[in-house]
Parts: structure tokens; sequence; C-alpha cells
């Protein structure tokens, strides 16, 4: 009796050892495995809003106007290289068509990105009655003028040009949501005024 008790519980013994050992070997086994495995976070994975999402009829309508303000200044400018008289104002004409040129091709490329319409650069009016838009036979006259009458012409029209850029520019600021079109409103707003205030010294 007392040896069929011994033998019982020696093979419950053996029984446990080799539960325990298996127990260890399968915990060693998963605790490697982890340690192996990056770790994971809980939080979802970051996303990048699109440009379509970022906008509103503001920041469209601050870049469908600007394009062809931006191009008529250009307009102006071109015609500086060969009819101005004065050499400051041939650099400043130099100086508004370097700047505003990228800004016609960043602002395509915004209403590109938003499926809006890029205003087209065909022959159509360029008076939208947009604030300091010439008209064309504003326009038609400057290119008949030269010299000294040039250069006051394009001085006199470009300050109120600019004025209105800077109108459109603060709406912008103020009604926009799309960063970028907001930060290219206030680079406009600082550049203009300090190129407004170099015309009218040059006009005195």
């Amino acid at each position: 009796m007392n040896r069929l008790v011994l033998g019982s519980a020696g093979l419950v013994a053996a029984g446990l050892l080799v539960t325990a050992c298996s127990a260890t070997d399968i915990s060693t086994h998963d605790m490697s495995a982890m340690s192996s495995t990056p770790a994971t976070s809980s939080a979802p994975p970051a996303t990048t809003v699109g440009a379509e999402a970022e906008h509103n009829d503001s920041d469209v309508m601050f870049t469908q106007m600007m394009i062809p303000h931006h191009r008529q200044a250009v307009k102006m400018a071109k015609l500086a290289d060969t009819k101005a008289a004065s050499p400051e104002v041939r650099k400043l004409a130099a100086q508004i068509e370097a700047a505003q040129d990228p800004e016609i091709q960043t602002m395509s490329g915004w209403l590109t990105s938003w499926g809006m319409q890029v205003p087209r650069t065909d022959g159509m009016s360029m008076d939208h009655g947009m604030p300091g838009m010439m008209s064309d036979e504003d326009m038609k006259k400057l290119g008949t003028l030269s010299g000294a009458a040039f250069d006051k012409a394009f001085l006199t029209m470009m300050i109120q040009h600019h004025e209105g850029a800077i109108t459109m520019a603060k709406d912008e600021q103020s009604n926009g949501v799309y960063e970028p079109a907001k930060q290219l409103a206030g680079s406009i707003i600082s550049s203009q005024s300090a190129e407004i205030a170099t015309m009218k010294e040059l006009l005195q």
C-alpha cells in the first residue's frame, strides 16, 4: 500500500516538473518573440490633409483674382524694359516681374490641386472689376507712351495696381483658411507696400 502511494506521488511530482519546464520554455520563447517585435502604438497613424480639404471659397476667389491681377502687373513691367527712361523705373519693373511671375505659377498650382479653373491667358478683357486693375484702354494707352511720359504713367498706374492687390490680400488674410495663401497675402502686403513707397518717391 505504501509503495503504491509513493509510486503515485512520484508520478504526480514528475508530471508537475515536466509541466513547469514546459511553461518555462513557452514563457521564455514568448518573451523572446515579444522583444524582437517592434512596439506598436495604439494611436491612429498620422494623416496628411490634402490641399483640397484645407481651402474655402475666399481662398479660391483670392487666387483666381490675383492671378490675372499679377499677369497685368507683369505685362506692365515688361513694357518698361523698352519704354522707360529712368533706370530706377526699369529696375523696379524687373523686380515686380521677378516676384510676381513665380507667384502666378504657385497660385495656378493651388487651383489645379483644388480642381478649380485656372484663369485663362487668352485675349479676354483684363478689366474684371478687381481693385486696382487697369482697363484694356488704360493698357493700350500705356503702350503708346515712352520716355518720361511712360515713367510717370507707369508709376501712377502701378501704385493704384499695388493698392488694389493689398486690398485683396487683406481680405484673404481675414477670410481665407489655406495657410500658404494667407502667407502669400502677407508677403504681397509687405513687399508691395514697400514698392508703393519707392514709386511715390520716384514720382516726386
